[in-house]
């Protein structure tokens, strides 16, 4: 990502147009930078707006053209923007291929594309990545680590959840199942008339939506989807407890990795280690 931008100051230390203009775009440690910041945060925030009100067919239909030519000011000033920011940083293809030189790119193309692909409408909708920049407006990336650091315990998590997952799916039709033949076969419920609507239901059920569409009409079938419901409640906390865990165990090996030994200074022990590993002096 092109978010480390202290390796790349050290390239922009001179007085010229194009250094203090990298600074303004780029930091905002200056008063030029901070305006900078908070117009380009309105503008996104105003078009993502804009993007929104579009897909309401009642505003569409009575500002549709206001929206069109705000769209292009829009477009034309993120273009302006993007084309700055590729003239005055010094790696250009790192900024190019980086993660937010991507969505900087994506956030104008579907106004071009409309142009000349008029029947690619739909596209548009893509211009609500402009989101995105928000993170690197506000200097968010600093913050990047600690989002590594839940991701990586999501990852850990994957296998224990499937399972887990794997273990409520199967739960769910086979009460899916039982509950068509009490409901839909001996109640003749129509809400039960097959085994993956009853699936359908208990999904709903045991996630603890409850859209009310499709209910049992018989005591059994009553008994059963409070079965269904208890379990609900009972398996929200089981995915949360296997991240929090893993949670814990990544922050506990971050802090015993970190441990330096008194007699040799060595660094990165096994997390359960009492001794080190080159010296084995008590650490």
């Amino acid at each position: 990502m092109f978010n480390d931008l202290s390796q790349h100051a050290a390239d922009h230390q001179g007085n010229g147009i194009r250094d203090r203009i990298w600074r303004i775009v780029f930091l905002s440690d200056t008063r030029a930078g901070k305006a900078f910041d908070v117009l380009l945060l309105t503008l996104i925030a105003t078009s993502i707006t804009v993007v929104m009100l579009e897909t309401v067919p009642e505003i569409q239909a009575k500002h549709g053209k206001l929206f069109r030519v705000l769209e292009w000011i829009f477009t034309a000033l993120f273009t302006a923007e993007y084309l700055l920011r590729l003239w005055v940083v010094g790696k250009k293809r790192s900024y190019l291929f980086s993660f937010y030189g991507i969505i900087d790119f994506i956030s104008i193309l579907p106004t071009y594309l409309t142009l000349f692909l008029p029947g690619m409408q739909y596209v548009l909708v893509v211009r609500v990545l402009r989101l995105l920049r928000v993170f690197r407006v506000m200097k968010m990336a600093r913050h990047l680590g600690e989002a590594n650091l839940i991701l990586n315990a999501i990852q850990a998590s994957v296998p224990k959840i499937t399972v887990f997952l794997f273990l409520v799916l199967s739960i769910t039709v086979i009460l899916g199942t039982v509950m068509y033949v009490v409901e839909g076969i001996i109640a003749g419920n129509a809400g039960f008339n097959s085994v993956p609507q009853s699936v359908y239901w208990g999904i709903v059920t045991i996630s603890t939506v409850g859209y009310g569409d499709v209910a049992p009409m018989t005591p059994a079938g009553k008994f059963i989807a409070t079965l269904i419901m208890l379990i609900g409640y009972g398996i929200i906390a089981v995915p949360t407890g296997i991240v929090t865990a893993e949670l814990n165990l990544s922050l506990t090996e971050i802090r015993l990795d970190h441990r330096r030994c008194p007699e040799c200074g060595h660094v990165g022990h096994d997390p359960k280690a009492s001794f080190c590993k080159m010296c084995g002096h008590d650490i």
